[in-house]
């Protein structure tokens, strides 16, 4: 039997080959800054050059960038597409004794309409996105861990300044 082999990161043993053809990676458990042997969402997709890694990093920046940009047109596609608007009013007691009414505003969609495909189908995305960034996070590679949360960070920056903000008149605790 042969013995292990040390990978680059020097920290555990990754099993010799099996004979099958297939070659497992050990996962690795703690932050590290590497570009050799870094296995990224798919078996045979393996950074092993700095130049694979830059690329890698490009690509997870623009991934977490257009995942901001999507949970945000959702809501501005979500705005224009409402239908069923209902305001329902109700008095609230103010501080000086006086009142005040405050409204509330209810939204409806209907199922059956090309908005609501539309949505779920940019939903279904939304997720298979958010997963993928996970799932890079947990390779624990230090340059593309920062490539998702710079491209998150840059893509909130872009894009965040269409949400809709809501302010309570009632809330105290600003």
């Amino acid at each position: 039997m042969e013995p292990g082999i040390t990978d680059p990161h020097g920290d555990h043993m990754t099993p010799p080959d099996s004979g099958h053809g297939q070659h497992h990676m050990m996962m690795q458990m703690t932050f590290y800054l590497g570009y050799k042997n870094v296995e990224l969402l798919f078996a045979g997709l393996v950074i092993n050059t700095p130049g694979e890694m830059v690329g890698a990093c490009i690509g997870v920046f623009l991934l977490a960038v257009f995942y901001e940009g999507l949970k945000i047109g959702r809501e501005v596609l979500l705005r224009r597409n409402q239908v069923n608007v209902r305001y329902n009013s109700m008095p609230v007691p103010g501080a000086d004794g006086t009142i005040l009414m405050e409204t509330h505003k209810t939204v409806g969609q209907r199922m059956l309409s090309l908005a609501h495909f539309l949505q779920t189908f940019l939903h279904i995305v939304q997720v298979v996105v958010s997963y993928f960034l996970m799932l890079v996070f947990m390779t624990y590679n230090g340059y593309l861990c920062i490539a998702v949360a710079l491209g998150a960070g840059l893509g909130y920056f872009l894009f965040s300044w269409r949400k809709a903000v809501v302010v309570d008149i009632t809330e105290h605790c600003h």
